[in-house]
Parts: C-alpha cells; structure tokens; sequence
C-alpha cells in the first residue's frame, strides 16, 4: 500500500510559481513510477508528468515550465511549477503505480492522493 498526500497548491499571478510536494508512507515508495495528474472544472482528469527511474516525461502543455523530481530519502515527490498560466488552474493529483511501464494513463496508476488545488489569475 501507498498513501499520498499533496500539498504546496494555492492562489497564484499568472507569471508566478508553485512547488508541489506529495509526501508518501510505503516501504516501495523508490520502486515506484510517480506521476502527477490535474483536472480541471468540468475536464477530464489529465496526465501532467511521471517520473521513472532516471526518467521523466511531460505533456505538451506544461513542458518546459513544469519540472517533476523525487526524494526516495524523504519519501517525497515534487512538482515545480513556473511561468504558471491560468490554464493551469486545477486540482493536482499525486498518483502512485506498481507498474514499471506505467506512462500517461490514469487506469496504470494503483494509488492516488486527495489533490490540492491550484488557481492561477490572470
């Protein structure tokens, strides 16, 4: 088992950054693929960035602003994100999978956290 818990959302300009952490309790949490994910009012919860091993990917639309890391020590995952768009406004998710291949897709992912919220105005 993994459970996950986001924090770090909030209001922000746009132009502005955040830092989004999960912490995460299980004893395989450095086996793990790691993703982030959003959703947006009235959208369909979407892939943000995963990290894999040594590898992270990103969709189109937060590539280049947005970095995802990890620290296996402290059990933790992190989103930095800048040059923030309100586009970006959304409920962020933490999500944790068991499947190595695991990518883009939100069924490969076993483990999820409550979200929290991020508003960019504009």
């Amino acid at each position: 088992q993994v459970q996950l818990v986001e924090s770090g959302g909030g209001l922000v300009q746009a132009g502005g950054s955040l830092r989004l952490s999960c912490a995460a309790s299980g004893r395989t949490f450095n086996r793990n693929v790691m993703g982030w994910f959003r959703q947006a009012p009235g959208k369909e919860r979407e892939f943000v960035a995963t990290i894999s091993g040594g590898n992270t990917y990103y969709a189109d639309a937060v590539k280049g602003r947005f970095t995802i890391s990890r620290d296996n020590a402290e059990n933790t995952l992190y989103l930095q994100m800048n040059s923030l768009k309100p586009d970006d406004t959304a409920v962020y998710y933490c999500a944790a999978s068991t499947n190595a291949y695991a990518l883009y897709f939100r069924y490969q992912y076993d483990f999820w956290g409550q979200g929290t919220q991020v508003t960019v105005s504009s």
